[in-house]
C-alpha cells in the first residue's frame, strides 16, 4: 500500500497554473501533490559569448529551493557562496530538456532563461520543474510570436518528466518523499510528447533491479508523461 493510497500507476493531483508572475514573458506554478515549483521564463536580447554571431538562440535554466521548502530550514546557497553539486546537476538537466525541443534558429539571437524555485518539496522537484518549465517556455515563445519578434514557432515538441520507483517490491509512478526516501530503486524519465527519450536517470538504491523491473518503470513513465502532456496542452491553450 502506498502512503497516499494511490494505485501504482496514478499520478498525484497535478496542476499547471500559468500567468502567476506579471513581469515574466512566461510563468507557471507546477504542483504535484504537495510539491510546488514556481517557474518563470524570461526573454533576453542576448546570447552567451560562445553563441554570438551564429544567428541562433539559447535556452538555459537555474534551479533553487527556498530555505523552508522542506521539513527543516536549509541555508540559502547564496549565503555559502556556491551552489551544491545537486543544484548544478538539476539545472543543467532542466536546460538540456528544454533545448531538446527548441529550434535555436527560429528563436533568433536571444536567450530564454528559465528560473525554477521550489516553494515546497515532497519528492519529484526536478521532474515538476521540467514539466512546468515547458509550460512557461511555451507561453514565452507565444509572446514572441504575438509581438512579431519571431515568425516561426521555435517549439518542436513537448517535453515532460516524471519519477518512478520500486517501493515495497512494486513499481510505482510519481514518487512522493516518503516513497522516494525508502525506494529500492528510483528513476527520473524525461520524454518528449512523441515519446522520444531525452534523459533517463535510474539508480538501484537498496538493491540492483532487473531489466523487467526497468521496463515496468519505463511503461509507467510513458503513461504518466502522456497524461502530463495533455495537462500542458490544456494549460497553454493547445
Amino acid at each position: 500500500m502506498r502512503p497516499s493510497d494511490r494505485t501504482a500507476d496514478l499520478l498525484r493531483p497535478v496542476t499547471l497554473e500559468v500567468g502567476v508572475n506579471r513581469y515574466a514573458e512566461g510563468s507557471c506554478l507546477a504542483s504535484f501533490g504537495h510539491t510546488k515549483v514556481l517557474i518563470t521564463a524570461s526573454v533576453e536580447d542576448r546570447v552567451p559569448g560562445f553563441m554570438r554571431g551564429r544567428g541562433q538562440g539559447w535556452v538555459t535554466a537555474e534551479y533553487g529551493m527556498l530555505p523552508r521548502a522542506t521539513h527543516t530550514r536549509g541555508r540559502r546557497e547564496a549565503s555559502e557562496g556556491k551552489q551544491s553539486g545537486r543544484t548544478q546537476e538539476i539545472q543543467r538537466l532542466i536546460g538540456r530538456s528544454m533545448r531538446a525541443i527548441v529550434d535555436p534558429v527560429a528563436l533568433g539571437e536571444r536567450q530564454i532563461s528559465i528560473d525554477c524555485d521550489v516553494i515546497q518539496a515532497d519528492g519529484g522537484t526536478r521532474t515538476a520543474a521540467i514539466t512546468g518549465a515547458w509550460v512557461a517556455l511555451r507561453v514565452a515563445t507565444k509572446y514572441l510570436m504575438e509581438e512579431g519578434l519571431i515568425v516561426k514557432d521555435p517549439i518542436l515538441d513537448q517535453v515532460a518528466a516524471i519519477s518512478c520507483g520500486i517501493f515495497k517490491g512494486v513499481p510505482v509512478l510519481d514518487l512522493e518523499y516518503e516513497e522516494d526516501s525508502n525506494a529500492e530503486a528510483d528513476a527520473n524519465f524525461v520524454l518528449t510528447g512523441k515519446g522520444d527519450i531525452v534523459e533517463v536517470q535510474a539508480t538501484g538504491e537498496k538493491r540492483g533491479f532487473s531489466q523487467g523491473e526497468f521496463e515496468a518503470l519505463f511503461s509507467l513513465a510513458r503513461k504518466g508523461i502522456g497524461e502530463l502532456c495533455e495537462l500542458q496542452r490544456i494549460a497553454t491553450g493547445g
